[in-house]
């Protein structure tokens, strides 16, 4: 079947990609109480850029089917969204605390691909309202950004929230979603044209990285990390939340403001991916409200190497997604 997957490993010097192939792999055969599903859509993430360099990745499972998100039919034909976390069959409760947890293309081949093979009970019903490209971008940036705001964050209508470095894919379903729960929504960007796609997707207000707000906000959303670190300290009322669930400019801190976080009484929380039952929720409220991902661009499967480069390069706002 056609694929796209990583052979080997990129050093730090190389470029990033140089372990990429889109070719051929063997069909994947699934294990008793797993299902195949038939890949219509499938959305790109950092942690695809990652895994080319070794990053979740081990050198014994190379050859590795790249890809986290997808979107397709089961084998009896009902169209699915696939959730990328594998537990381990025994664990009960939430799977983003498995210790044993792993994401597709970890240990278990991804989604860049004809056919995936999935545990059954990762899979959600796609509603018939929502495409196959929008669905395949919801299983890891939208469901990450979703258990931020809602299930570790708690926020709920009324309250106002800052989303550092609005622009990529967990940043633009983070004011999306957001705005579709009734929070009032500032956010950042150092990039002006990406300042103003933020007030389109539905942020009340927006500045540049680091500029001082007019008010104090009950939560950040924190995907950038050390760049943005104190000025999201600095934002919080006395009490506010910092939920933080990547760190894209690096996370070793110049100040972690530990005397702020302490005499305010703030909340440092952390947030990695989501549950089952979260991506069914998120999949009900964007059926509801008619929310709908960001995309930056759609490219054939076969073209994925454009969108590689392009997420490597940082010139996306939204998704990127491969189509079959």
């Amino acid at each position: 079947m056609f694929a796209v997957y990583a052979d080997s490993f990129a050093s730090s010097s190389d470029d990033p990609l140089k372990g990429l192939v889109v070719g051929e792999r063997p069909d994947p055969v699934a294990p008793d109480g797993w299902t195949t599903v038939t890949v219509k859509a499938a959305s790109l993430n950092h942690h695809d850029l990652w895994s080319l360099r070794g990053v979740g990745l081990k050198a014994e499972a190379l050859p590795m089917i790249l890809g986290c998100d997808a979107a397709g039919y089961d084998e009896d034909g009902n169209e699915v969204v696939v959730h990328a976390v594998v537990s381990d069959p025994d664990w009960t409760g939430d799977e983003t605390f498995d210790p044993r947890r792993s994401l597709l293309s970890e240990r278990h081949q991804g989604t860049f691909a004809d056919k995936v093979v999935v545990p059954r009970r990762n899979v959600v019903p796609k509603p018939a309202s929502m495409s196959f490209a929008e669905a395949a971008c919801l299983p890891t940036a939208w469901l990450t950004a979703y258990r931020m705001l809602f299930t570790q964050g708690g926020l709920k209508a009324g309250d106002t929230v800052l989303v550092q470095g609005a622009g990529g894919g967990v940043a633009t379903a983070l004011i999306a979603l957001a705005r579709a729960g009734g929070l009032r929504v500032l956010a950042t960007s150092r990039d002006e044209a990406k300042r103003a796609k933020a007030l389109e997707l539905g942020a009340h207000e927006v500045f540049e990285s680091g500029a001082r707000l007019p008010q104090k906000v009950d939560a950040v959303m924190e995907t950038v990390g050390r760049a943005t670190w104190s000025h999201s300290i600095r934002a919080l009322r006395p009490g506010g939340k910092i939920v933080i669930s990547g760190t894209t400019s690096g996370p070793n801190l110049d100040d972690a403001e530990l005397t702020r976080i302490f005499f305010l009484q703030l909340s440092v929380i952390g947030s990695t991916m989501g549950t089952r039952d979260e991506l069914a929720s998120l999949v009900t409220m964007l059926d509801a409200t008619g929310v709908r991902p960001v995309i930056d661009r759609v490219l054939p499967m076969a073209e994925a190497r454009d969108g590689f480069a392009a997420m490597a390069s940082g010139d996306v706002f939204g998704k990127i997604v491969f189509t079959r």
